[in-house]
């Protein structure tokens, strides 16, 4: 299993146990190649992922929300 936290701008879109897919981006940036991951359709966003840590799968559930005053955090389980 493996969870990844996700930055969820507007509240509201997400619940827990929802199952939710995500899309792979690739980034050049100055510490090498990573990764980010969207809930599909544009619902929130991962931070960056060093290569060696990128996802084997792209479906996973809702099982925690933490809201704060500008956003809201989503964590997704993986079962890698």
């Amino acid at each position: 299993m493996r969870s990844i936290e996700f930055k969820m701008e507007r509240p509201g879109l997400l619940h827990v146990d929802d199952k939710v897919s995500v899309d792979e981006s690739k980034l050049q940036t100055l510490q090498g190649v990573m990764y980010y991951y969207t809930i599909i359709p544009a619902l929130a966003m991962s931070n960056n992922i060093p290569a060696k840590n990128r996802l084997s799968i792209t479906d996973g559930v809702v099982t925690n929300i933490r809201e704060t005053e500008s956003a809201s955090f989503v964590t997704v389980d993986f079962e890698e």
